[in-house]
């Protein structure tokens, strides 16, 4: 009857534990019969390294002995450094952990023992390592500086014409189009200037340059060298003078045109003008204390082609309504269309005085309008010199209604004037 094998556990000091609580078990206790010990010592039982990877399983007296050469089991280091080692991984801890190793660097070749060793690795002045500046460039850590120093091509150098510090290999590049850098002049003058001062060079120290001459916005053509030039400014004084005579007179009459224009395009042109007589008082008594005092609008036009008008005011009266009334009157003016235009002029006028009442819906606005004759001189066509006076109302608002209303308010008054659009005659 073969023998089944008994899983007993020997710890590593010989004691057999128990397989339920691992426990140390006295076996002189538990089997204290012979018999009952000679069958146990025949059972047969697995190495104790056997989840380790040891295949090995006999009887249970042999397992002392196969300890003794189990690759598995634990010994003492060959090199007495005091770990406890399986007997497989010995070469491995006595070429790479043991402390007390012997072994070469791989770069200097000098022997150390393992702890000095590993002490020495990462330090060694033959170890090649990447530049720091990451240049991409491999070299002994003995010889980084100098590298960094001399060779790596992303260490900074100064650009020799300007002094500002860029990479090594970038510097070249930067001196192609380095501001500083000399330049022959286009103009073959023996001296080489500095790119960013090559149009001062030009433009106030070349010597072989052709100058213009400083009149030659003027319209003066000569040029020549520097000494040239100034010879012939103190030469050509009076040459000079009419040239500038010349360029101020046709400036003048530009300018004269460009006015022209300007007024042209500020001018109204809707047939209606809202005229502000502003200070006055100020204005009322200086026409008390003199004769005649006429206030005049600006001139505005009946359409874009149209008639040109223009108001006049006297505050103290004339005529019918002089020291009593306002009087108003409306001018017809040369105008550029006229040549084109019917006349007589038959077009409604209506003047209207505003009422500034702060309350809109109780405010009173003074009107007066008129179909004009068209026998009347004043509305034909004018002359170079427009009518003195015009045709209006002499009497168009006493000085007592002034008073009662809020037709002057802030020193301001507002007067419309307005022509009816619809019997406009326009190109």
């Amino acid at each position: 009857m073969a023998t089944l094998p008994i899983f007993v556990s020997l710890s590593s000091e010989g004691l057999f534990t128990c397989p339920v609580n691992a426990s140390p078990v006295d076996y002189a206790k538990i089997y204290p019969d012979p018999e009952s010990e000679k069958a146990i010592m025949g059972s047969v039982v697995y190495c104790i390294h056997h989840k380790e990877g040891c295949q090995w399983s006999d009887e249970l007296r042999k397992l002392k002995a196969h300890l003794n050469t189990c690759k598995h089991d634990a010994v003492l280091c060959a090199a007495h450094c005091g770990a406890m080692i399986p007997r497989v991984l010995m070469q491995d801890h006595l070429r790479y952990t043991c402390p007390r190793r012997r072994a070469n660097c791989e770069h200097c070749h000098t022997e150390f023992s393992g702890s000095a060793l590993e002490e020495h690795q990462g330090n060694c002045g033959h170890e090649p390592i990447y530049c720091e500046n990451k240049c991409g460039a491999k070299v002994q850590r003995r010889h980084t500086q100098q590298h960094l120093q001399q060779h790596c091509s992303k260490r900074l150098v100064p650009c020799r014409h300007c002094g500002q510090k860029y990479t090594q290999d970038t510097v070249c590049a930067h001196g192609e189009g380095c501001a500083r850098a000399p330049v022959p002049c286009p103009q073959r003058c023996a001296a080489p200037v500095p790119r960013d001062l090559l149009d001062a060079h030009l433009r106030d120290h070349c010597t072989a340059a052709a100058l213009p001459c400083s009149f030659r916005d003027a319209g003066c053509r000569f040029k020549g060298s520097r000494q040239a030039v100034e010879r012939h400014t103190e030469e050509s004084c009076a040459q000079h003078l009419c040239l500038v005579s010349a360029v101020a007179a046709r400036q003048a009459r530009q300018l004269d045109a460009l006015r022209a224009a300007v007024a042209r395009l500020s001018l109204n042109c809707t047939g209606a003008l809202v005229w502000r007589i502003a200070d006055w008082t100020a204005k009322m008594a200086e026409a008390k204390c003199k004769d005649g005092v006429e206030l005049v609008s600006p001139a505005f036009y009946t359409s874009q082609y149209g008639y040109k008008l223009q108001a006049s005011l006297f505050l103290n009266g004339n005529g019918a309504g002089e020291s009593t009334h306002m009087s108003v009157y409306i001018k017809i003016l040369p105008g550029e269309y006229d040549a084109l235009l019917r006349w007589p002029f038959a077009h409604t006028v209506s003047f209207t005085l505003f009422d500034q009442s702060s309350s809109p819906d109780r405010a009173c606005n003074i009107v007066e309008s008129f179909v004009p004759d068209p026998t009347w001189k004043n509305f034909q066509r004018p002359s170079k010199e427009p009518d003195a006076l015009g045709f209006g109302f002499p009497r168009f608002v006493s000085h007592e209604m002034l008073k009662k209303r809020n037709f002057v308010k802030d020193d301001i008054m507002f007067l419309r004037v307005k022509v009816d659009p619809s019997k406009i005659v326009a190109v």
